[in-house]
């Protein structure tokens, strides 16, 4: 990948709905990927603070637990199951499809950058911490 060469890539916001009717989210993660590149990369931050005063129903360590599933399909582990032996376009598509859970993602933004993991580091600053 030459450091002039520019990429279309996608990302999404990993949001922590504690209480679906409510709507509230904090924002825990990001995940962003490029297809040209077979890249995918995800990143997870917990404001236990923050998410505390929503009184959520699960436990910090639960919802780590379920955040590093993010991460391992990202990351293509064979400990991820099936999922994550998928290419990475496949693999993003099923971690940013909608549904109705306590984890979910915002809905997918495109950008064009010449450099994916700088990008995705500002995206990270910006959006998660």
């Amino acid at each position: 990948m030459s450091q002039h060469d520019t990429h279309l890539y996608e990302y999404a916001v990993i949001r922590y709905v504690p209480h679906i009717e409510r709507g509230e989210f904090v924002n825990v993660g990001l995940i962003m990927m490029c297809k040209r590149c077979r890249w995918i990369k995800s990143i997870i931050h917990i404001p236990v603070d923050r998410i505390e005063l929503m009184k959520p129903p699960h436990d910090p360590a639960t919802l780590r637990h379920q955040l590093r599933q993010f991460e391992s399909i990202c990351a293509g582990t064979r400990e991820a199951g099936e999922i994550a032996m998928l290419p990475v376009e496949e693999r993003f598509r099923w971690l940013t499809a909608v549904r109705s859970a306590s984890i979910r993602t915002s809905a997918v933004h495109p950008g064009i950058t010449d450099d994916l993991e700088q990008t995705f580091l500002r995206l990270s600053q910006e959006l998660v911490y």
